[in-house]
């Protein structure tokens, strides 16, 4: 380390300079505000020829800048001022609300029409009253609102498009008071005793009142969607009650023998129970009014039953059809059937004693002629109808 020879900084490894007696040239010109000159690279290649000498002491080469002059920038046109914007007039994405405004009004005429403002209006008064509980239920349950404006108009369009019925006979049915319509009962599922009640409502205004089994009031959706669509307990004491107080009371005397009945009995009436209604009918002396159902039978042709899983569940039976099960929830789609409904001449009860409702013969004997007038009804139908799905 003695030995060895220092090298003062900024002498670019060459020994004599930045002894530190005068600046270098790239220090004068850097103090002078102008960069350093840029040296040429040494080239030994054939072109360039030989580079200087090994030892030999370059002489520095001054190059000189010229600096332009900077142009004054002329100034362009003042920037429009911005308008503020609040958030009153702009959503949080950027949109007018008034845009909005105007596309949930275009939307909403085309899905409702014109008319639907007082529509909207119509509806928030509807949910303002069941919020606060201000509507009213019969002592069975019966919901006038929900039935007209919700059960009617969810079944009106499968009654007029789907199974286009054709309804005869409906001068036959009362305009007020109490009255019994007696219809046989078919269909595998039950939807004949809905479309009973669409159909009779349509036609004549009137809230048809159904008697249903004890299976309906035991399962607990549907039992309060009965309640409210106007069905009750089929017992005499409720029926007498609906009759006395003027209203229009729906009977199936056949029950679940008559739509689980296979597709080979179809159009055969079952027996026709006690005879309760009638006897229902005589005490209150409201007419009897027969109704014949052509239609129903073919929405689910039933042709076999899973009994052993029907015990198992506690149902009357577990049908089985040419689509179902096979089919899984498809085949619970019922099929575009034509169905004809007439309601015949009614029987009178208001002739009878008093006490007649105690006599068994009658009873048998009335009854027995409110089957006879169905099946015979039923007949004629099925030799009018052209085909079963038009």
């Amino acid at each position: 380390m003695g030995d060895a020879e220092i090298i003062p900084i900024g002498t670019r490894g060459r020994p004599g300079r930045g002894t530190g007696k005068q600046p270098s040239s790239a220090a004068r010109d850097l103090a002078a505000g102008r960069p350093a000159p840029r040296r040429p690279q040494s080239t030994t290649g054939p072109e360039t020829g030989p580079g200087p000498a090994a030892g030999s002491r370059p002489e520095p080469v001054e190059e000189s800048v010229q600096v332009q002059p900077v142009q004054p920038v002329e100034p362009g046109p003042a920037p429009a001022p911005r308008v503020p914007v609040t958030t009153e007039d702009r959503d949080p994405r950027g949109i007018p609300l008034s845009d909005w405004l105007a596309a949930f009004q275009h939307a909403a005429r085309e899905v409702f029409g014109d008319e639907w403002e007082p529509q909207l209006a119509r509806l928030l008064a509807f949910l303002r009253r069941r919020v606060t509980g201000d509507y009213a239920v019969d002592e069975y349950g019966f919901d006038q609102e929900i039935t007209e404006r919700f059960f009617m108009a969810a079944l009106r369009p499968i009654a007029e498009k789907w199974f286009r019925i054709e309804v005869r006979g409906i001068e036959n049915v009362p305009a007020d008071g109490g009255a019994l319509v007696v219809s046989n009962h078919s269909g595998t599922i039950p939807v004949d005793g809905l479309m009973t009640m669409v159909s009779i409502h349509d036609h004549t205004g009137r809230f048809l009142r159904p008697l249903g089994a004890d299976l309906v009031f035991r399962m607990p959706v549907l039992s309060t969607l009965a309640r409210k669509g106007g069905a009750t307990l089929a017992c005499n004491e409720d029926a007498e009650r609906m009759l006395r107080g003027g209203e229009l009371v729906g009977v199936w005397p056949e029950g679940f023998k008559g739509i689980g009945k296979p597709y080979s009995d179809r159009y055969k009436l079952q027996r026709f129970g006690r005879g309760g209604f009638v006897s229902a009918a005589l005490r209150t002396g409201v007419p009897i009014v027969p109704l014949s159902v052509v239609g129903a039978e073919e929405i689910y042709p039933l042709v076999g039953n899973v009994t052993w899983l029907a015990r198992l569940l506690g149902l009357p039976y577990v049908p089985v059809t040419p689509l179902f099960p096979w089919l899984g929830p498809l085949g619970l789609v019922p099929l575009p059937s034509k169905w004809l409904l007439e309601f015949g001449e009614p029987v009178r009860t208001d002739e009878y004693d008093e006490g007649a409702a105690d006599d068994p013969m009658l009873v048998f004997n009335v009854t027995d002629q409110v089957r006879e007038s169905i099946q015979q009804t039923l007949y004629t139908l099925l030799m009018q109808r052209q085909s079963v799905f038009r």
